[in-house]
């Protein structure tokens, strides 16, 4: 039989400060599209902002709730502790430039063979940025990031675990990811799609991560569409694994559990996606609600703080 096998990551979900940062540093430096406003369908008091390339494909979609003034998370065990992006080959000077350009402070590194540029987003968010061949030009132009130097999508996560050995067999036997090196502290795990597909496993503990501002919540892998996602809920059932109902939000299909080493697990179907309900075109450009708030939608967005997607000087 046919181990089960996640394509990659579908999506990474994170807990930010103000909306307005959040957008002007996504969209207007790293030159992503807001693909989708919406809200926290469990907190619909609280925005929920999508970002990705020009299409919205899986694998390339960062999520974000901003708190604005809320209290700052720590980054730790428990958590993804670094996001990382992919460009074209050839593009990190471009962005160390840009990084430069506007006062972003960066370090240099080499992980697995690998030069990564690495930085903070405004809220203390770990990010990093790998040249990879792999992935499909992302045709979204905004800012001054054009397609050939623009992000492609994820590159993978930097998984800090509590209990690093159980996260590995997790990756393994759950997710069906391949071990394909270790280096230093660090274990590497493939998955089988362009982009999204790199994981490493930090095999050594640190501090507890706690939750807040600037960490991620969840990391969500993909599954191909309603009848595999329900292969994924028993075959994770199967495995131990504490698994939720399936939740519909709206974009995908959602279900959640927490492994071992307490990361947040999501696992999200690839369609619908974001252009249901809207427009290719239009996507990203006004706040969408689900059927059950559109009857609150005034009271909602005088409660929301206004957002705009800008270039930034």
């Amino acid at each position: 039989m046919m181990k089960k096998q996640t394509a990659g990551i579908h999506h990474i979900t994170a807990i930010v400060g103000h909306p307005q940062e959040n957008i002007d540093f996504y969209a207007g430096i790293l030159g992503l599209r807001l693909v989708k406003q919406t809200v926290n369908f469990d907190d619909p008091g609280t925005y929920h902002l999508y970002f990705g390339d020009g299409g919205g494909k899986p694998g390339t979609i960062i999520t974000f709730f901003p708190w604005a003034n809320a209290y700052q998370g720590r980054i730790g065990d428990g958590q993804v502790g670094v996001t990382t992006y992919v460009v074209p080959t050839g593009s990190l000077s471009f962005w160390v430039n840009r990084l430069a350009t506007f006062a972003i402070p960066f370090k240099k590194a080499e992980r697995f063979g690998e030069q990564v540029i690495q930085f903070d987003d405004p809220h203390g968010l770990h990010l990093e940025l790998v040249e990879r061949a792999e992935g499909e030009q992302n045709n979204w132009t905004f800012g001054g990031v054009t397609p050939e130097v623009a992000i492609k999508g994820f590159g993978g996560a930097t998984l800090y675990s509590s209990r690093p050995e159980e996260t590995a067999k997790t990756l393994t036997n759950v997710m069906g990811l391949e071990l394909v090196g270790t280096e230093g502290d660090y274990k590497r795990f493939k998955a089988p799609a362009d982009i999204g597909n790199i994981i490493d496993l930090k095999m050594v503990t640190g501090v507890r991560g706690s939750m807040g501002v600037g960490t991620v919540h969840h990391i969500a892998w993909r599954a191909q569409d309603d009848a595999d996602h329900l292969e994924w809920q028993q075959h994770a059932m199967n495995h131990g694994q504490h698994v939720t109902e399936l939740k519909d939000r709206n974009y995908f299909n959602a279900l959640y559990f927490r492994e071992l080493g307490e990361i947040l697990f999501e696992i999200a179907t690839d369609p619908p996606g974001f252009a249901h309900d809207e427009t290719l075109e239009t996507m990203g450009t006004q706040l969408m609600l689900p059927v059950q708030y559109e009857q609150h939608r005034e009271r909602l967005v005088d409660s929301l703080i206004p957002i705009q997607v800008r270039p930034i000087d």
